[in-house]
């Protein structure tokens, strides 16, 4: 005769399998994003803004005064954020890279402030009378924000980062007609080779 044991057979119950799944993959989707990193960074979208900025260089030399340079740099950054834009979306799309996930949105958390300080800076460096150093103030806080961001990101972002703060140092403490450029090699050289270099590396 089979006997049963009650107390076994309420051990080895499983529980209910819809709950234990959706537990499994909630705890995977959580992991995934906490460990993951922001591989939308766009390496041809970094090649094409790098291009733009070489060919805003020498225009924005040849302005006779500092409110005409500022002019050409300000629609050369418009230029370079709509690029950058749509090159991170058709990345991103062509990946399967979701932007809500933790790492995009850290990746943009610690890339956005030091834009906003640099626009505020801008304005108020302008105002002083002292546009020369802005070249050296936006390539610092740029390349901080990269830094920053790249945290979340694949490794050669920091690096990349990096450079840019290098070359706003020598931006900010060198003779003011070296600014634009540091302009011209870090906005423009850097970002087409290290966009090159991660478009190889990492895929578009």
């Amino acid at each position: 005769m089979l006997r049963t044991d009650p107390l076994h057979d309420s051990l080895t119950d499983p529980p209910a399998l819809h709950a234990r799944a959706m537990d499994n993959l909630r705890f995977i989707r959580d992991t995934m994003e906490r460990a993951g990193s922001f591989t939308a960074v766009p390496g041809w979208g970094g090649v094409a803004m790098g291009t733009t900025v070489l060919a805003a260089a020498p225009l924005a030399a040849l302005q006779p005064t500092p409110a005409r340079w500022l002019g050409v740099w300000i629609a050369e950054a418009i230029v370079a954020v709509a690029i950058a834009a749509a090159a991170v979306l058709r990345k991103a799309r062509s990946g399967g890279t979701p932007l809500l996930l933790a790492p995009a949105r850290k990746f943009a958390l610690s890339l956005s402030p030091p834009l906003v300080a640099g626009a505020l800076l801008t304005v108020a460096l302008y105002r002083a009378g002292l546009a020369d150093r802005l070249p050296g103030v936006w390539l610092l806080l740029y390349g901080t924000g990269v830094v920053a961001g790249g945290a979340f990101s694949v490794r050669i972002v920091p690096v990349m980062g990096m450079c840019f703060m290098l070359v706003g140092a020598l931006g900010l403490f060198g003779p003011a007609a070296w600014g634009n450029w540091c302009m011209a090699i870090g906005f423009g050289a850097l970002h087409v080779v290290f966009g090159w270099f991660i478009a190889r590396k990492y895929g578009g």
